[in-house]
């Protein structure tokens, strides 16, 4: 059984949340959540990590497949909070498929 810490992904949900809320110029997450493409951009970077996540996979090398599985969860994260998913809709789904 893990003990890993998960709080990361609550922190970085909820800095998420912030820059929706409070829009920053500089701020990446907010360059995604108001694009002009809308969604459309969110959804191209989750395509684009997903495929890279993947590459990494194939390559079989450890780092690559950590850092590029991060930035997939990242964006996850973005599209989840542009969509007004939270985290906790999303574990009590993993929650009722493990039933």
């Amino acid at each position: 059984m893990s003990d890993t810490d998960l709080s990361i992904l609550n922190e970085l949900y909820d800095i998420i949340l912030d820059r929706k809320s409070n829009p920053s110029e500089e701020s990446y997450v907010n360059s995604l959540l108001n694009h002009r493409k809308g969604i459309d951009k969110i959804l191209e970077k989750v395509g684009e990590e997903s495929i890279e996540t993947i590459l990494a996979v194939k390559g079989g090398k450890k780092e690559e497949i950590v850092y590029e599985s991060s930035d997939l969860l990242f964006h996850l994260m973005v599209m989840f909070v542009s969509s007004g998913i939270s985290l906790e809709d999303i574990t009590e789904e993993l929650k009722k498929r493990r039933k």
